[in-house]
C-alpha cells in the first residue's frame, strides 16, 4: 500500500445488517484499529469490521468527495459496488 493513497472502505458485521462507510489513508492499520475496537461509535457497537469493499483515491480530497457519494446512496447501490468486487463478502483484510 502506498502511503500517498488514500481509501474508501465499507465494513459490515457478520450477519451483513450494516455498512459503515469510512476515509483513510492507510487502510491496514484502519481496519485493525475497526476490529480491535479501537474506534468507538459506530463499527464498535454494530461490530462492522469485515472489511468487504475498498477503492483507491488520488488524493483526501477525491476520497472524501467518493466517501460522501457512496454514503448518500442506498443501500442497494452499495451492495452493487461490494457484488461487483467482491462476490462472496469475504474479509479483505488479509488481502491488503
Amino acid at each position: 500500500m502506498n502511503e500517498r493513497q488514500f481509501y474508501v472502505y465499507i465494513l459490515t458485521n457478520e450477519r451483513h445488517t450494516v455498512l459503515y462507510t469510512g476515509v483513510t489513508n492507510n487502510l491496514g492499520r484502519r481496519v485493525y484499529e475497526h476490529k480491535e475496537k479501537f474506534v468507538k461509535g459506530f463499527t464498535e457497537r454494530y461490530n462492522a469490521d469485515i472489511l468487504v469493499y475498498y477503492e483507491v483515491a488520488e488524493n483526501a480530497e477525491a476520497a472524501i468527495n467518493r466517501e460522501k457519494q457512496i454514503k448518500a446512496g442506498s443501500r442497494k447501490k452499495k451492495e452493487g459496488l461490494i457484488q461487483a468486487m467482491n462476490p462472496t463478502w469475504k474479509d479483505l483484510y488479509n488481502d491488503i
